[in-house]
């Protein structure tokens, strides 16, 4: 192994024999022992050797590319290979029992140009009359983590990955043409599981990745077919937990009561059913499911540093911080619970809510009932991943909530600085007694619930009316209108990526959701799928396993030029491919570089003998002038 990382640092061979020497004269002056130093001497040139040997077998040409980070060297280099062995040579260099992969070497050490030249040629579809050659399944089967390192080490290779597993036809049928995005790996794991290729596409947080034509088509087909379901399922409980809790504190609290001011029997039965309910399998497995959540976090020590505080890494997420919130609320709801302080108090009306030792702590209890039904409806915004686009307006939302609570800051600034100077002033209007009245009017103001009358009693302070004044152009006039502006601003500048965001959502959700999907109904999917079925380039034309085909619009991807490079000749897996018709754009530039070169230097050499030839011809004939004259 360490002779191979040599081989991919390019170190010359005949260093190594200096290397030693030097070695030895260190040791030499640190002991007298010569049986030591000739040991140290023997072992270090037994490993020179062997590092030797391994460089010398393992300095493949695809390796020398890959150092020199050079497209064009990688392609000539792999062009030697034998078209059966094409792929190995860029994902596999082996000495012995060792081997190292040029790929990942090249993602490893930052040489990206060679990196993208081996993708595109492992995801190129290349036949002759017999078989297709297409390396995709190699290239997973050897690296089954490529999604992550290159989300981890080189997201600019992304797009040139997923790039490489769409084909489409260059002829049309009927206005369609057929698409066959090749997903097997990106749904399927090594051993038949899910795989986890969503998870790194989505943890790499990157709006416009997850909008490729690949990725798009692999979550909505997940989604649909597999998540959606047991994403239901799992809402089902909290659907019917916001259902109870509303009935409960909104439609049996309301029931008119009796004569005596009591609610009738069957209506307070129902209601302590509910509450009992809520406390129980609502708040009780709330509880359950964050204590779980946060010893997993301390086994795991997945935690986020807030200043000098460790906090489990699930609250990071709002929807985490807000479960959090409900849980705790409902806790102390519980503690003020009127039905809990009155139990047993009146004999005839066992669950009564209202009695002498319960008022106190009445309008407590409200607030939390309120603070409840608010976090409820907030957790089940959720619920918008089922639709890309409503999900998308709700990120959005959700990004320009910053920008109005600055403004909202900077209003409450002005309003009690405001407040606090109409309060110094020499008037007598009831609006503005002191500084709470005041800042309550300057609130009305600014959400235009100040009424005209109350305008017509401040004519009668001329101060006040120019304090009143100024406030209304800074906050109207100008506080609002920047609001507009900053509104406008930033959702132009996210606007463009706000479905990428609603995908990256439902990702995560359907990364999350999937563990709890059967084993049978997963099988059950992929079986439906036909994975390992070939999927037609043609009418009769079969082709590669591992893809899924649609129909797309003609108009949508317009392709002039066959994406399948086919060849003639020997179909022998043993021979090379032959020289690819045309050059790419690299060869073109720099043959239209050379061009221009020679014609610039036949221009100077042209221009400066016609140049010298006019000055010999002026200097003769200036001489003969002077001759002349004399």
């Amino acid at each position: 192994a360490l002779g191979l990382r040599h081989v991919g640092y390019a170190i010359p061979t005949e260093l190594f024999g200096p290397f030693v020497t030097a070695c030895v004269h260190v040791v030499r002056t640190l002991t007298e022992d010569d049986a030591a130093e000739e040991a140290f001497r023997w072992s270090l040139s037994l490993v020179s050797r062997i590092l030797v040997r391994v460089i010398n077998e393992g300095s493949t040409i695809v390796m020398r590319a890959i150092n020199a980070n050079s497209a064009k060297q990688l392609k000539k280099a792999v062009g030697c290979a034998p078209r059966g062995k094409r792929a190995l040579w860029t994902l596999s260099v082996q000495v012995g029992t060792q081997s190292i992969s040029p790929f990942m070497w090249a993602i490893e050490t930052g040489s990206l140009e060679a990196a993208k030249a081996i993708i595109v040629d492992l995801l190129t579809i290349r036949a002759d009359r017999d078989r297709y050659y297409y390396g995709m399944d190699i290239l997973f089967e050897r690296h089954p983590d490529v999604m992550r390192r290159l989300c981890t080490d080189a997201p600019a290779l992304l797009p040139t990955l997923l790039d490489g597993l769409v084909w489409r036809s260059r002829t049309t049928e009927n206005g369609r043409r057929r698409v066959n995005y090749y997903v097997k790996h990106l749904i399927v794991g090594v051993e038949g599981e899910f795989s986890n290729a969503i998870g790194w596409i989505t943890d790499n947080k990157e709006p416009k990745i997850v909008c490729h034509p690949v990725m798009a088509l692999v979550t909505d087909m997940l989604w649909s077919e597999v998540a959606l379901r047991s994403f239901l399922l799992s809402k089902a409980w909290f659907l019917l937990t916001i259902l109870v809790f509303s009935l409960s504190h909104v439609v049996l609290n309301k029931t008119q009561p009796d004569s005596e001011g009591f609610l009738s029997d069957d209506v307070l039965v129902l209601n302590a059913v509910c509450t009992g309910f809520i406390y129980l399998c609502s708040m009780g497995q709330q509880v359950k499911s964050h204590a779980f959540a946060t010893v997993e976090a301390i086994r795991g020590k997945d935690f986020f540093w807030y200043k000098s505080f460790a906090i489990p890494a699930y609250l990071g997420d709002w929807q985490g911080a807000a479960s959090l919130a409900l849980t705790v609320v409902l806790i102390f709801t519980l503690g003020f619970d009127p039905l809990l302080h009155c139990l047993g108090s009146d004999a005839d009306h066992l669950f009564a809510e209202h009695c002498a030792g319960a008022d106190h702590i009445r309008g407590v209890y409200s607030l939390l009932s309120s603070a409840a039904m608010l976090l409820y409806f907030l957790l089940i915004t959720d619920l918008s991943v089922l639709s890309t686009r409503v999900s998308a307006y709700v990120l959005v939302c959700g990004w320009l909530l910053p920008e109005v609570l600055l403004s909202l800051c900077g209003m409450s600034f002005f309003i009690v600085g405001f407040a606090c100077a109409i309060s110094t002033l020499d008037q007598a209007d009831p609006d503005f007694t002191d500084i709470a009245q005041s800042a309550l009017q300057l609130a009305k103001i600014v959400l235009g619930m100040f009424s005209g009358e109350n305008y017509d009693e401040l004519q009668k302070f001329p101060a006040l009316m120019f304090a009143v004044a100024s406030f209304m152009v800074i906050s109207v006039v100008f506080l609002l209108n920047l609001l507009i502006a900053q509104l406008a601003c930033a959702y132009q500048a996210i606007h463009l990526d706000m479905v990428g965001y609603a995908r990256l959502n439902r990702g995560k959700i359907i990364t999350e959701t999937m563990p709890s999907v059967t084993e049978a109904r997963w099988e059950s999917f992929v079986e439906r799928l036909k994975l390992d079925v070939p999927v037609e380039f043609g009418e009769g034309d079969m082709g590669l396993p591992g893809g899924i085909q649609v129909m797309e619009p003609a108009s949508a991807n317009i392709t002039t030029v066959d994406a399948i490079r086919r060849f003639g000749g020997s179909t022998s897996p043993d021979a090379q491919w032959s020289h690819e018709d045309g050059y790419d754009d690299e060869d073109k530039f720099e043959r239209l570089e050379k061009i221009i070169d020679k014609a610039m230097k036949r221009l100077s050499k042209s221009s400066g003998a016609g140049g010298q030839g006019l000055g010999s011809g002026s200097g003769s004939a200036l001489g003969s002038g002077r001759g002349g004259n004399s």
